[in-house]
């Protein structure tokens, strides 16, 4: 079986389908001119914190002078970003676009969260019969949209929180063919480190660069006497590490209660620096 292009089709095109989807990429470009970097987070499987971290990260650079942070949360069905970063909704919208709501820090966020009414679930209003076929066309549609609509203003970082596996990677490359790259969260267990590494491999095979490799949950950190303890088996982050050749910026231990604000992450913010220079 094969497949056609828009660049395949031949006479006229009197949908101008492919003028619409052209005009969408050089909106979104428009868009982003004014983005420094963009940097998506992702992971294999769910479960692994990856949102707190993104959460974390984004406080923690926006702390530093001179660092304007965007988080774009792309887990579009299950978005936590806007309460970790403390903002609600609703957005705010203007002439020129979508203003994003800003959180912990100063960092400018947008989610479907800030767009569903408490409790509520995401629902498309596709049509009735083979919807699994319209769902990934809107959740791509959104994506673009949050992409090409918001007014991200001057950002050195814009972090895009992907929801688990390797489709949302693949598919953000093809809107931001400039794409700084990905971070990676694993956490030790070896379930995660065979979920992850799959995810890994579909992201390099669409020429996403993998930045570095963040262990989450390395251990639980006690509440009374500070020290750490391994919370799962395995050494995920190791050897996902040595198996792409990608530094392990980071081992995260779990710590109750924590704020992302208030999360002490030694040497991340650093580490995550370094590796996009």
């Amino acid at each position: 079986m094969s497949f056609r292009t828009y660049h395949d089709v031949v006479g006229e095109d009197r949908s101008q389908l492919y003028a619409q989807v052209v005009a969408q990429r050089e909106r979104v470009g428009r868009r982003l001119a004014s983005v420094r970097r963009v940097v998506a987070v992702m992971s294999g499987k769910g479960g692994v914190g990856k949102s707190h971290l993104t959460a974390t990260l984004a406080a923690g650079l926006a702390s530093r002078p001179e660092q304007r942070v965007g988080v774009l949360d792309a887990d579009l069905r299950s978005p936590t970003v806007a309460r970790l970063l403390g903002v609600s909704g609703p957005l705010r919208v203007t002439e020129d676009g979508v203003e994003p709501a800003i959180g912990t820090a100063g960092v400018r966020v947008v989610s479907t969260d800030l767009l569903l009414e408490e409790s509520q679930p995401l629902r498309w209003h596709e049509p009735a019969t083979e919807r699994f076929v319209w769902r990934g066309v809107l959740e791509t549609g959104t994506l673009r949209e949050f992409l090409s609509d918001v007014v991200w203003g001057t950002l050195d970082l814009l972090l895009v929180d992907l929801p688990p596996g390797a489709d949302g990677g693949v598919d953000l490359k093809q809107m931001v063919p400039n794409l700084a790259g990905a971070l990676v969260v694993t956490i030790p267990s070896e379930e995660s480190r065979r979920s992850v590494a799959r995810t890994m491999c579909s992201a390099s095979e669409a020429g996403i660069p993998l930045l570095g490799i963040v262990e989450n949950m390395s251990g639980y950190r006690c509440d009374e006497c500070g020290a750490v303890r391994a919370l799962f088996d395995g050494t995920a982050g190791a050897d996902l590490s040595e198996k792409f050749g990608v530094p392990l910026l980071a081992r995260v231990p779990f710590t109750p209660g924590a704020e992302p604000a208030n999360c002490d992450t030694p040497g991340l913010v650093d580490a995550f620096l370094e590796c996009i220079r």
